[in-house]
């Protein structure tokens, strides 16, 4: 894979990564992936018996196979195995996946630990080769909001509490969930932007309320 040039630069492309059992029809993905012309999905197959390799394998191909620059949209398990992808991809900064919007992560340290994540342990702790916001709801039963800020740390993500809304999912009642939208768009101009990490950061971060780790600790200047 190649470093991104002033050349390649274009309007990313969106793919929706979804968790444990797929996204159903009125799921904030599936919604996005119906209105939005520049959305679609990664099939990952194995929806309710997911495994790590096959599912980073698949998401590996729908990249190698769509134009770059690629954003990820990804949701509870979607989100570990985008986080797997970074860590065996070897991608350099920002190319082709030039950012990601991960809603949700379920947490793989958890015990006991369900048996449908088991394979996604441990959590990778590297940070991402990509611009990343990560989203946590204050009461979701599948992480702790402490949890999910330390995953955002480690993978150099900018850190948002969408406060107590559950699993951010289709049972949250948010619809096409016009906040993910913005936040989903900022990742946008992040990976639209001239490259650099302090760029990157300064977009992702617009808004002071929020709790910021954006540390991209580890990644290249």
């Amino acid at each position: 894979m190649r470093g991104i040039h002033e050349s390649d630069r274009k309007q990313p492309i969106v793919l929706t990564v979804p968790g444990l059992n797929g996204s159903g029809p009125s799921h904030w993905q599936t919604l996005w992936e119906q209105s939005r012309p520049d959305t679609s999905r990664i099939e990952l197959g194995l929806w309710s018996n997911p495994r790590r390799n096959a599912w980073v394998t698949k998401i590996d191909q729908a990249i190698r196979g769509a134009q770059a620059p690629i954003v990820l949209a990804a949701h509870s398990l979607g989100c570990l195995a985008v986080a797997w992808w970074a860590e065996l991809s070897g991608q350099p900064w920002g190319w082709p996946v030039a950012g990601a919007l991960l809603v949700a992560p379920a947490d793989v340290s958890a015990r006991p630990l369900a048996a449908e994540l088991a394979d996604f342990a441990p959590a990778p702790a590297r940070a991402l080769p990509f611009p990343s916001i990560v989203v946590a709801s204050e009461d979701d039963p599948w992480i702790h909001p402490d949890r999910a800020a330390s995953l955002a740390a480690s993978w150099g993500s900018h850190f948002v509490n969408a406060g107590p809304v559950g699993h951010i999912n289709a049972a949250s009642g948010l619809g096409w969930w016009e906040e993910g939208q913005e936040l989903l768009d900022r990742v946008i101009r992040a990976a639209g932007g001239t490259g650099s990490i302090s760029e990157a950061r300064t977009i992702l971060a617009v808004n002071g309320t929020e709790a910021a780790s954006a540390s991209f600790l580890g990644a290249p200047a």
